[in-house]
């Protein structure tokens, strides 16, 4: 089984999230998409981040109803901050009968040479790269282990979702409604 590994703090989890993995999981080579929820990114500040169970309830919410897509807590349990290549070879190492890529957005790119043994991760596993504004072309869509997809793309933000809720206004459809159920009902980022 081909499973796309879909990386981020999803703070919240938000439509846009979910219309790529759908898009990965329906349109590409991928039999699955997990979405591996971050307890830390080592580029992202901890400001304003929901504890990781609960933006990993979120996640699981968010996709319980699509059989093509899941959440995963593998990094919960791993040295911080967390590490793409140690999560890929850790999952790897668990699951000998798969194969993993890695999803990411085409703003990523041109900062991928900094990322912790980049060329591992793209030799060994490689690249389903969604097109973002602005992130067109790059070096890498040459790359034979890179897939370059189109996506609809929603100028959506997990900020952007927060401060609705501090602010107390509506984040329906920005959400999936189980999300803003769990949100209000929580009164997470108030």
């Amino acid at each position: 089984m081909t499973v796309g590994l879909f990386f981020g703090s999803f703070n919240p989890v938000h439509i846009g999230h979910l219309i790529i993995a759908n898009i990965m999981a329906e349109n590409t080579s991928l039999d699955k998409v997990w979405f591996v929820v971050s307890p830390q990114n080592p580029f992202k500040k901890r400001d304003d981040l929901l504890h990781e169970f609960d933006r990993f309830d979120l996640v699981r919410a968010a996709i319980h109803d699509n059989y093509n897509l899941d959440a995963t807590d593998v990094e919960f349990n791993m040295p911080r901050p967390s590490y793409t290549v140690d999560t890929l070879t850790y999952l790897s190492e668990r699951h000998p009968d798969h194969t993993f890529r890695l999803i990411i957005g085409s703003d990523n790119l041109p900062s991928f040479h900094k990322w912790k043994n980049h060329r591992i991760i793209l030799e060994e596993y490689g690249l389903h790269v969604y097109i973002r504004p602005g992130f067109d072309n790059h070096e890498l869509f040459d790359h034979s282990n890179v897939e370059v997809i189109e996506a609809p793309l929603l100028d959506i933000s997990a900020t952007y979702i927060r401060k609705c809720v501090k602010n107390g206004r509506s984040i329906r459809y920005l959400v999936p409604e189980a999300v803003e159920e769990l949100i209000r009902g929580k009164k997470f980022y108030l």
